[in-house]
């Protein structure tokens, strides 16, 4: 029987997260499971925790949002421990790439019963953050200044606040100038974006890059091009389907590294929470975390 570790971020939400943890704590117990709660103090402290845990040999959940589990999930790449999702974000982009259910008892029975398998992570570096290991995108331009705006809204929370962030970076953007190094070929780019993406999804659902796979040693570039705003909201609303990759303003290349560079200081972000400036380098590493799904 699995012994577990629960790492969780009780200053982001921490309702949604206890209460996530406790319908899934019943099913684990039940079964005769044993499960340890650890509450971080910040996504430093999850790192410790997870892989404290994971040396242990213990099975490490993270539980909350994409946030989370790229940070307990890049924190065990490359140590053989072993990973488990419970979701509890408002995106949740990563556990829905695994295919992962929400229903507890569901949930409960793969944590349980499944072997683990091996996915890829893309380890991130750049000048003006440290080197991180992530899980599921690393995305440059307008979408990482629109979290920005909507992680340092003091007005809005919650959904509130990434829709004004949104509608205030894309009504404000101006074309960026991108040079992107896949594999050591160069690419010039210009407009909106630049996504590096392991898993299919990313902010909440949206199908940026539909072939990405997430054990596939590889990592699908999708560049979106400039494009006049309203067509640029139209395309965004094709994120929900991937009728966006029809665009004629739309690129998906794909390679193990990728360095992606601009004319002026371009955001990126990583899973939702890393906010630095780039250039940044993203790298694949196949197969390097045991997950179960």
């Amino acid at each position: 029987m699995r012994q577990f570790t629960a790492v969780v971020n009780p200053t982001a939400g921490a309702a949604g997260s206890a209460a996530a943890l406790l319908a899934v704590a019943r099913h684990l117990r039940e079964a005769g499971a044993e499960l340890v709660t650890e509450y971080s103090r910040s996504l430093a402290h999850a790192r410790e925790l997870a892989v404290a845990a994971g040396t242990a040999g213990r099975t490490v959940l993270a539980v909350g949002g994409d946030g989370m589990a790229g940070c307990v999930g890049g924190a065990l790449s490359g140590t053989g421990a072993t990973l488990g999702l419970v979701p509890a974000g408002r995106g949740n982009d990563f556990a829905r790439a695994l295919g992962l259910p929400r229903e507890p008892e569901a949930l409960a029975a793969i944590l349980l019963h499944a072997d683990p398998r091996p996915v890829d992570t893309i380890e991130v570096t750049s000048a003006t953050h440290d080197r991180v290991v992530v899980l599921g995108s690393v995305y440059a331009g307008v979408d990482a200044l629109a979290n920005r705006h909507a992680n340092r809204s003091r007005l809005l929370r919650g959904s509130a606040s990434y829709y004004a962030g949104g509608l205030r970076a894309v009504t404000t953007w101006r074309p960026a100038r991108y040079r992107v190094t896949v594999d050591g070929t160069e690419h010039t780019h210009t407009g909106y974006t630049v996504v590096a993406a392991n898993s299919g999804t990313y902010g909440s659902g949206r199908l940026i890059a539909p072939d990405a796979r997430l054990d596939d040693g590889l990592l699908d570039v999708v560049l979106i091009g400039h494009a006049p705003r309203l067509l640029f909201f139209a395309l965004m609303n094709e994120l929900r389907t991937g009728a966006h990759l029809h665009r004629p303003q739309v690129r998906v290349l794909r390679g193990r590294e990728i360095r992606v560079e601009a004319d002026r200081a371009i955001p990126y972000g990583t899973d939702g929470e890393v906010d630095a400036t780039l250039p940044v380098t993203a790298r694949i590493l196949p197969g390097a975390l045991n997950v179960l799904h």
